[in-house]
């Protein structure tokens, strides 16, 4: 009995002598088509796959890659800007000592001028109610009202102690920066690159007034405010390579490379000591004291932070800005500001202060003295 199979062609049931593929009716038609599946090696299609993954993986690898040698060059970049600052600045340092040059039985003090926040670029005006007003020009003018009259007031105390030495603070904030996006965009009148500019110019002529105008000598250590970082969140780590304000202060330092009547300290930290005689001074901006508001003020967490911050180093007397209002709480100064009262201020509800900067007095023996509000009348 002949064998037979079913038609190769797959819409095809007749069946066919087992010689033949294909039944004589697809025959006829020219159907000769090959099986409609074709089986593939499961190893084979495995293998495929494998293939196909380790491609994918090794595209997301460069991928990666290139993203990170991307970031290496920025920081490639960053570091060489910082270098080659580094190889033409004078490197400050973060400790100084001021030492007597009289003895025992003779009165020596050492005077401390506090600059900060002076915002040089906000505008403050009616939003305030009438409170303040505040634009470049009159920083400019409250920048030489604040030189002239620190210098007024350490010669009249130089008239009853002997002063060789005078400590000048650049404590930070001088502009404000754009950390607040499009609300700095409406109520700066410069940019930041152009207010870090105008700021340096402001500093160096009252540094060559107080040189031009006196004998003394001049100790500056120089910490950045939180305004004039270049990123939007505060980066406590890495503060100063994103602050422009750490920019300007080596830049100072360079113009000024060969006066040898001023000191730059500038700190890669957040703090630096200042020895004067038998007492320890510790300056910085004052933003990493958290300060959420409250009916006592600051007191409490400014004493909670100098508490834990005498655990690592021991200091007699802090000062610091930041908070726009000048306190003495004893073993610590908060320096007011030169803005004065604005719309910030306002929607904190903090308490209403006239624009005013602080001066104090580090007596050889009797250690600090009394302070003094250099006062902006406006």
């Amino acid at each position: 009995m002949a064998q037979h199979r079913v038609c190769a062609t797959p819409i095809c049931s007749r069946t066919t002598p087992l010689k033949y593929r294909y039944c004589a009716e697809c025959r006829v038609a020219g159907i000769n088509h090959p099986p409609a599946v074709t089986l593939v090696d499961p190893p084979a299609v495995r293998e495929a796959v494998t293939e196909d993954r380790e491609k994918i993986r090794r595209t997301r690898e460069v991928a990666q890659a290139k993203e990170k040698y991307a970031d290496a060059l920025k920081t490639i970049e960053r570091l060489e800007r910082e270098l080659h600052a580094n190889n033409i600045l004078r490197q400050g340092v973060d400790t100084f000592t001021i030492m007597p040059r009289h003895g025992s039985g003779t009165s020596e003090a050492t005077p401390v001028i506090v600059a900060s926040d002076w915002h040089i670029e906000e505008v403050v005006g009616g939003e305030v109610g009438g409170l303040n007003a505040y634009t470049p020009e009159i920083a400019r003018e409250s920048a030489t009202t604040f030189f002239q009259a620190a210098l007024r007031l350490v010669q009249l105390l130089n008239k009853d102690v002997t002063i060789h030495t005078v400590v000048l603070a650049l404590l930070g904030d001088f502009i404000t920066g754009n950390i607040h996006g499009e609300e700095n965009a409406e109520t700066n009148d410069l940019t930041p690159t152009h207010a870090i500019v105008a700021a340096q110019n402001m500093i160096i002529s009252g540094l060559e007034f107080l040189l031009a105008h006196s004998t003394y000598t001049f100790i500056i250590p120089c910490h950045s405010g939180n305004h004039a970082r270049t990123t939007q969140k505060t980066r406590f780590g890495a503060e100063n390579g994103h602050s422009l304000e750490y920019l300007m202060y080596f830049h100072l330092a360079a113009y000024f490379r060969n006066e040898p009547r001023l000191t730059f300290i500038i700190p890669d930290g957040m703090h630096s000591y200042l020895q004067v005689y038998d007492q320890t001074i510790r300056f910085h901006h004052g933003h990493a004291v958290k300060y959420q508001g409250g009916v006592g003020g600051i007191y409490i967490p400014v004493l909670k932070a100098v508490a834990q911050w005498n655990k690592g180093r021991h200091a007699d007397l802090d000062v610091f800005g930041h908070f726009h209002q000048l306190r003495d709480g004893g073993n610590f100064i908060c320096n007011g500001s030169m803005i004065g009262y604005n719309s910030y201020a306002l929607s904190i509800k903090a308490d209403y202060e006239k624009p005013r900067q602080a001066l104090f007095l580090m007596d050889k023996k009797r250690g600090r003295t009394c302070l003094w509000p250099i006062v902006f009348n406006r």
